[in-house]
């Protein structure tokens, strides 16, 4: 069965500040199966826009509930698939719109993550992606620093968050590569007015050197799973 859990974003205090969406099954025959075997197979077989729309259904939903008990819910993160921009039927753009206003919800409430790839300038994707930015969504840029396209892309959308990939996190307290490279996508950040997040923060020592250098927000075990 599928199911979501959430993942809390914070500030370096420990406060909560947002959360990420993250998809997780668990078959009867094979156990929890990791996303990382599953969603693959979903972009292959034409079922990720199944998958990508039960999830935002399930997350709206939820900040539907939040909001009916009272609670000022933090802004929840959902991941958009390459896949998903492609092929016939609903956009994101569609399915987006029509999710809000069927739990009536603020825009200000979401937050879609897109990878480079997303956004390469083919099929008309960047004109969805600046139109779910006028509707008042929030974008953030996942996995930056992996791609090849992050100059052009960050000049040409209205993104809001810049998250580093945890694979320079791991590495930051024993490589001065890594912390380069970190420094120099935390600067960036900063002088283009964006939120900073550093992903998979797992001990003391990263998230002090990433205190250090700037960032303002993060996400990973050191905190919470």
């Amino acid at each position: 069965s599928l199911r979501l859990v959430y993942q809390p974003q914070c500030d370096g205090q420990g406060r909560l500040v947002g959360a990420e969406a993250l998809l997780r099954w668990r078959d009867p025959l094979h156990g929890v199966v990791a996303p990382s075997r599953f969603v693959p197979l979903a972009e292959r077989s034409g079922l990720i826009h199944q998958l990508g729309s039960w999830v935002l259904e399930a997350v709206c939903r939820q900040l539907r509930a939040w909001l009916d008990a009272g609670l000022q819910p933090p802004r929840l993160a959902v991941n958009l698939s390459p896949r998903q921009f492609e092929g016939a039927g609903p956009t994101p753009t569609d399915q987006v719109a029509a999710a809000l206003e069927r739990h009536g919800l603020p825009p200000a409430l979401l937050e879609l993550e897109l990878t480079e790839s997303c956004i390469l300038p083919a099929g008309g994707v960047i004109p969805q992606v600046q139109d779910l930015a006028a509707m008042g969504v929030a974008l953030a840029l996942d996995d930056f620093g992996t791609g090849y396209s992050s100059l052009a892309v960050l000049n040409r959308l209205p993104i809001h968050k810049l998250k580093i990939d945890r694979s320079f996190i791991r590495n930051l307290e024993s490589s001065a590569s890594a912390r380069t490279i970190v420094s120099t996508a935390l600067a960036m950040g900063s002088g283009l007015g964006l939120v900073t997040l550093a992903e998979g923060v797992e001990t003391a020592g990263q998230l002090a050197v990433l205190e250090s250098l700037g960032c303002q927000t993060y996400q990973g075990y050191w905190f919470s799973r």
